[in-house]
């Protein structure tokens, strides 16, 4: 171990799934390889991007939203005294005072919608550079040279809702011309989840097409039938016609082709 990298077992080294031998054993390989250090370093920093809850606002935000906010009370905390006025006038007094009320609660109210719809912008947008920064650190993952890595930047799908059309064309490239299997099949997997998108069902229809791995080609096949992609109906008849096509994937096109067609 101590003559070769341990880079493959960095991620089970993280997820604590290495049983007692083989941690001794990796660790003993970290203090003495640069490398691996170096990558395990790596490794924990893109952990730790996605192990984040919501952000909470810097002590800069915090700092400047206090301030604001002790401004505002200064400057409603201004009283006006009234002049005295005679006894007869003591209704209309009343009614002024009332109304200076009610004007520096709707002040203070409106002063403090304001800032927190400062506040929540700052929020928001903390969010973002934090979606930023997943995104980033997912297909960095993607294009990395160990297919354990490649699988786990596939999987942090889990993390976008809503993920943008370059995480979509990162997932489609690894199910279209990622060299392993499980890589390709757990890229489908997270892909299938948007079959509403053209470009997923674009990709699915070029990758029935090319994709040799019978368990691939099977779920493609049922993931296109499921959303009655018409597109798909072509590409399944010519697996019909080739040779090296298996039996019971012949069969389950038969089954299914005339749904489409």
């Amino acid at each position: 171990m101590e003559k070769q990298h341990v880079f493959d077992q960095i991620p089970d080294y993280l997820d604590g799934k290495l049983n007692k031998p083989e941690q001794l054993k990796f660790e003993k390989h970290i203090t003495q390889c640069a490398d691996c250090k170096r990558e395990l370093q790596e490794m924990e920093a893109f952990f730790n991007v996605f192990e984040e809850e919501t952000p909470t606002p810097t002590n800069r935000l915090k700092t400047k939203f206090e301030a604001a906010l002790e401004q505002e009370k200064n400057d409603q905390g201004k009283v006006v005294y009234m002049e005295s006025k005679p006894a007869t006038n003591w209704i209309s007094n009343v009614l002024k005072i009332a109304a200076s009320i009610a004007l520096l609660v709707a002040s203070f109210q409106m002063g403090s919608v304001f800032q927190q719809r400062k506040v929540n912008e700052d929020i928001a947008q903390l969010q973002d550079e934090t979606n930023q920064m997943k995104q980033t650190a997912m297909l960095s993952l993607m294009e990395n040279q160990s297919a354990s890595k490649r699988i786990q930047g596939v999987n942090y799908i889990e993390e976008f809702e809503k993920p943008d059309a370059a995480i979509i064309k990162a997932l489609s490239n690894r199910l279209l011309y990622d060299d392993n299997d499980n890589v390709r099949m757990t890229a489908f997997e997270a892909l299938v989840q948007f079959t509403s998108s053209e470009t997923v069902k674009s990709t699915f229809i070029e990758t029935l097409e090319k994709e040799k791995n019978p368990s691939i080609q099977v779920a493609i096949i049922q993931a296109l039938v499921k959303i009655q992609e018409k597109k798909a109906a072509e590409p399944m008849k010519k697996l019909l016609e080739k040779e090296d096509t298996q039996p019971f994937i012949k069969e389950q096109i038969k089954a299914v082709l005339p749904s489409i067609s």
